[in-house]
């Protein structure tokens, strides 16, 4: 190997040593970088090896000397901190959207971000409830098909299916194809959503990714329409319960005080809300969009929270309520 060719080689090989074995808490000494280039095949002496640091620093690596006896160096400032990576193998091993085996995959590359030592750090699990055992297809191809017919202003076809008594996957609309314009794709409570419009239903409906299969860009150009154009995502986020669909309205509900952070977990710190007097209740101001699953959220409120208005939003909570309470012979 010629001289120029096993030094260039050399600070590579060194730039890698610190990247994977080196954070602002653990350094390797001069000795010890020494053995890991000559296990790489790369003779190395203090000199040289200082002239390379040097160089590192001059590309902007920030390699500091830990005082430690004796001294060791150490990438201190990284792409990510520790917290950071933490964050994220939590949410990739939290989402229910992701099998086992895509979980473990992604969670696996995230880890490469961390240095060896914090890696140990990192070597956890996050119990995640609900999370299927397998999955007949990946749905990182049906995200990334999706995503592409939106960049390309494409409309997609696809069948969309539901679960039988027998728990066997249907197909809606007796097996035909849904062809839609995409709009965008949202992550919702554990799942992908493509939100698209519909021509046939002249609407913009929501449709669950890993609920579509045989998924296709057609090429034909997308539509362009007044209800495109007026859609608010951010706003179609906060008045949905479970991306489903239904008329927005504008709720005045009662909460008991003790169930403030509920709706302040679901609505944020901006919600509007008005005490009472005796500081017991609030009056909540929120839009949304009714729904079975609107009225399944505030029924996990139990009577601890009331719609005052509208009239039509309260008097459909009822109903829904006394449609139960019937199954029950109540």
């Amino acid at each position: 190997m010629a001289s120029s060719s096993a030094q260039k080689l050399k600070v590579l090989h060194l730039m890698d040593i610190l990247r994977t074995e080196t954070d602002p808490e653990h350094g390797l000494t001069m000795p010890q970088l020494i053995e890991r280039l000559a296990a790489k095949g790369i003779d190395a002496e203090r000199k040289g090896l200082y002239r390379d640091i040097e160089t590192l620093r001059e590309f902007g690596m920030d390699i500091r000397q830990l005082k430690r006896q004796p001294v060791q160096y150490a990438l201190a400032e990284r792409d990510f901190e520790l917290s950071q990576i933490m964050l994220l193998v939590d949410a990739v091993q939290s989402s229910r959207y992701l099998s086992d085996g895509a979980s473990n995959a992604l969670v696996k590359s995230v880890r490469q971000l961390a240095s060896t030592e914090e890696r140990k750090a990192l070597n956890k699990q996050v119990h995640v409830h609900g999370r299927p055992k397998r999955q007949d297809r990946s749905d990182f191809v049906s995200v990334d098909l999706l995503q592409e017919a939106i960049a390309r202003k494409s409309k997609v076809s696809f069948r969309y299916y539901k679960y039988g008594a027998g728990k066997e996957r249907v197909a809606r609309k007796e097996g035909a194809a849904h062809v839609v314009t995409p709009m965008n794709l949202t992550y919702s409570d554990g799942n992908y959503y493509l939100v698209a419009y519909s021509a046939s239903d002249a609407e913009i409906r929501n449709y669950r990714v890993d609920r579509m299969g045989q998924i296709a860009i057609t090429g034909e150009h997308v539509e362009r329409n007044e209800v495109i154009a007026s859609y608010d995502p951010e706003e179609a986020a906060r008045t949905a319960f479970g991306m489903y669909d239904g008329e927005r309205v504008v709720a005045s509900i009662k909460v008991d005080a003790d169930l403030m952070n509920v709706v302040v977990d679901r609505f944020g710190r901006d919600v509007s809300a008005s005490p009472s007097d005796d500081g017991k209740t609030a009056t909540v101001t929120v839009p949304i969009r009714e729904s079975p699953v609107f009225y399944g959220w505030l029924a996990t409120l139990g009577g601890g929270a009331e719609i005052l208005r509208p009239k039509a939003l309260r008097d459909g909570y009822a109903d829904w309520l006394r449609e139960i309470l019937a199954k029950y012979g109540k």
